[in-house]
C-alpha cells in the first residue's frame, strides 16, 4: 500500500506541476522571441532537467525534495521581452541567471544580499508582472467567448469541488476546445511536430538583457521559488541541503539554457504534494514520492512537443486566458505579500505600478525599473521613519 501511495503522490505532483504552468512557460518563451520549435525545445529541456534534478536530490538525500521550472520567472519574461533583441540574447540572460544561482549556492553572501531586498518590494514586482497576464483571463472572454467561457466554467467548478485540480481541469477543457476547433476548421498538425526534439540556440550577451531579464529573473527565482521551497520542506520537518539544492538546479539550468529553457529551482507549491503527511506515506519513505515525480517528468518530456503543437493550434486568446487562470493564485499570494507591511505600503504600490506598466527605458524592461523604484522608495521611507523617530525623542 505504501508503494501505491508513493506512486500516486509522485504522479500527481508531476502532473499538477506540469499542467498548472506549462502554458505560462510557452507564453514567456514566445515573448522573448522563441519560435514554435524553440519553445517546444525549451519545454522538453525543462521537463528533462526537472526530472533529472528531482531524482538526484531525492536519491542522494532521501528527502522528498522536488524541483520545478520557475513559473513566476516565465511570467516575468512576458514583460521583459523588450530587453532582448532576439531569442539568442534571452538565452544569454538565462545563462547569466543560472550562473548567479550557482554563485549563490557556492557563495552564501550573494543569497543573503538577495534576501535583503524587502519582501513587499519583491512581491510587488512579481504582482505587477503577473497582473497583465491575469487580465487575459478576463479579456479572453470578450475576445473569444465561445472558446474561453467553457474553460472558465470548468475552472470554476474545479475551484468549488476539486480545488487542487482546478487548473489542470481547465487545461483539459482547453484541450477539448482545441480538438473541436481543429475538427471544424480542418486544420491539421504535421506528425513531425509531435515528436520531442532539442534545438540548440547559440547564446548572445547584451547589457540590456543582463539587466532587464537575468537580474529580475534571478530575484524572482530566489524570492518566489527557492526560499519558499526550503520553507515548505522545513514545515514538514525536512532539512533541505541548501547548497546542493541550489547548485544542482543551477547546473541543470546552465545545461538546459542553450536548448531554450529558462530556469529551474526548488518546487514551492507543488512540493507539498510530495512531502505532506496527506500522501499516507511514512515520513522516512516520502523521498520515493519525489523519485516517482522525477520519473514522471522524464516521461512528460516525450509528450511536451505534442502539447506545444496543440497549444499553437488553439483559438485566439484561449491559451493566454488559461495562463491567466493558472496565475491567479500566484498573483493573490504576491499581492498579499506586497501589502503585508504598512510601513512599506507606498514603495510596494509604486513598485507594482512600474512593473505592471510594461515600460521600457534604455532598452530595459519594467521589472528591473520596478525593483529600482522599490529599493529607492524603501530607503526613503526608512530615512523618513528615522527622522520622525529622532524628532519624537527630542520632543519636536
Amino acid at each position: 500500500m505504501v508503494v501505491i501511495n508513493s506512486v500516486s503522490a509522485g504522479i500527481i505532483t508531476a502532473l499538477v506541476g506540469f499542467t498548472s504552468s506549462f502554458v505560462v512557460v510557452l507564453t514567456g518563451l514566445r515573448a522573448v522571441g522563441a519560435s514554435e520549435s524553440q519553445a517546444s525545445s525549451g519545454l522538453v529541456a525543462l521537463c528533462i532537467v526537472v526530472g533529472a534534478s528531482t531524482l538526484w536530490l531525492a536519491l542522494r538525500h532521501r528527502i522528498p525534495a522536488t524541483t520545478a521550472w520557475s513559473t513566476p520567472g516565465a511570467a516575468l519574461l512576458t514583460t521583459a521581452g523588450a530587453s532582448a533583441m532576439g531569442f539568442d540574447e534571452a538565452i544569454g540572460a538565462f545563462i547569466l541567471c543560472a550562473a548567479l544561482l550557482l554563485l549563490s549556492g557556492l557563495w552564501p553572501a550573494l543569497g543573503k544580499l538577495t534576501a535583503a531586498i524587502p519582501t513587499p518590494v519583491a512581491q510587488a514586482m512579481l504582482a505587477g508582472v503577473l497582473f497583465p497576464l491575469c487580465l487575459k483571463s478576463i479579456s479572453g472572454l470578450s475576445a473569444s467567448p465561445a472558446a474561453v467561457a467553457p474553460v472558465v466554467v470548468i475552472w470554476l467548478l474545479g475551484i468549488i469541488f476539486l480545488p487542487m485540480w482546478a487548473v489542470p481541469l481547465a487545461f483539459v477543457g482547453a484541450g477539448i476546445v482545441i480538438a473541436v476547433h481543429l475538427s471544424r476548421s480542418g486544420f491539421s498538425i504535421d506528425a513531425a511536430e509531435l515528436l520531442p526534439t532539442l534545438e540548440w540556440t547559440s547564446p548572445a550577451f547584451s547589457v540590456q538583457a543582463a539587466i532587464g531579464i537575468a537580474l529580475p529573473l534571478y530575484v524572482v527565482t530566489m524570492a518566489a521559488q527557492n526560499l519558499p521551497g526550503v520553507a515548505v520542506l522545513r514545515s514538514y520537518d525536512y532539512e533541505p541541503p541548501w547548497r546542493d539544492c541550489l547548485s544542482s538546479t543551477a547546473l541543470g539550468s546552465l545545461t538546459a539554457a542553450p536548448f531554450g529553457a529558462s530556469t529551474i529551482n526548488l518546487a514551492a507549491i507543488s512540493a507539498a504534494l510530495a512531502a505532506a503527511p496527506e500522501t499516507n506515506v511514512p515520513a522516512d519513505k516520502r523521498w520515493r514520492n519525489a523519485v516517482v515525480s522525477g520519473l514522471t517528468y522524464l516521461l512528460l518530456a516525450g509528450a511536451a512537443a505534442a502539447v506545444v503543437a496543440l497549444a499553437g493550434a488553439a483559438p485566439t486568446g484561449l491559451i493566454a486566458a488559461v495562463a491567466g487562470l493558472a496565475l491567479l493564485g500566484a498573483f493573490g499570494g504576491a499581492v498579499q505579500g506586497a501589502w503585508s507591511d504598512a510601513a512599506l505600503r507606498l514603495p510596494a504600490v509604486l513598485t507594482f505600478l512600474v512593473a505592471a506598466s510594461g515600460i521600457t527605458v534604455a532598452g530595459i524592461g519594467s521589472a528591473f525599473w520596478a525593483l529600482v523604484t522599490g529599493v529607492i522608495m524603501t530607503m526613503a521611507a526608512n530615512y523618513s521613519a528615522r527622522v520622525q523617530s529622532r524628532r519624537l525623542r527630542h520632543g519636536r
